[in-house]
């Protein structure tokens, strides 16, 4: 019988920033829920734990549906091209293999972080926040380096300014799917109204913003999750 979500025990320890994300959703088939949930904190996330290179991962979850998000927190995303890594993703048990039969939704981000930003006054570790937003953006070359000027200059700072923004992350995608992204940040957020703050109206509401905006290229793609239970590690 597959345990029940948080069967298996870990020790809580902070997380641990890596310099590469893995970004991966997956949605289970109807019915498949709990299973799935069991799967993926027994075997899915602790066998990624295993491989050297994998510093942590947080589960997440969308409100308005069953698309559940890990964030995998690595070294580099030359992790993933190591023997280690190969056997896990090459090798699946049949336990495995018939879970990933079963679900859609699937999405893959690998991306490096570039930039981080806090606020000022913040306790605690912002990567345990209740709240994960996510913001895709896809870039022409030509443009990024105005829009990265704007993004950590201007409109990051502003989103600080609200006391349940705590962090925002900066990252530059390498291997995205399905949407074609130059660009993801990520905000952690303390409360999910944050997003509907003063604050938040005043940084989408600016000159530079709305002058980047009315290009052809400017779109952004956004997700909200909520936070599953405590993240994992490497066994020490």
């Amino acid at each position: 019988m597959i345990p029940k979500r948080f069967a298996v025990k870990w020790n809580w320890r902070p997380m641990v920033a890596g310099e590469t994300i893995l970004f991966s959703e997956m949605t289970p088939g109807p019915g498949w829920e709990d299973e799935f949930n069991a799967w993926y904190d027994s075997e899915h996330i602790p066998l990624r734990m295993a491989v050297p290179g994998f510093r942590g991962a947080q589960r997440y979850r969308r409100k308005e549906d069953s698309k559940y998000l890990a964030v995998y927190e690595m070294d580099s995303q030359e992790v993933l091209l190591t023997e280690a890594y190969r056997r896990v993703k090459e090798e699946p048990s049949a336990l495995t293999r018939r879970m990933l039969s079963s679900v859609s939704g699937f999405s893959r981000y690998i991306a490096n972080q570039t930039g981080v930003q806090r606020r000022a006054d913040l306790s605690g570790d912002p990567l345990e926040a209740p709240v994960l937003y996510a913001l895709f953006s896809q870039v022409p070359e030509n443009c990024r380096a105005e829009f990265e000027d704007w993004y950590a200059g201007e409109h990051v700072p502003a989103l600080l300014k609200n006391e349940s923004w705590l962090m925002c992350r900066q990252f530059s995608v390498a291997v995205c799917e399905p949407w074609e992204v130059t660009h993801l940040g990520l905000h952690y957020l303390r409360d999910e109204n944050a997003l509907a703050s003063p604050e938040r109206e005043e940084a989408l509401t600016s000159e530079w913003r709305t002058r980047l905006s009315g290009e052809s290229w400017f779109e952004e793609k956004e997700l909200v999750f909520e936070r599953m239970g405590a993240g994992f590690h490497p066994k020490t």
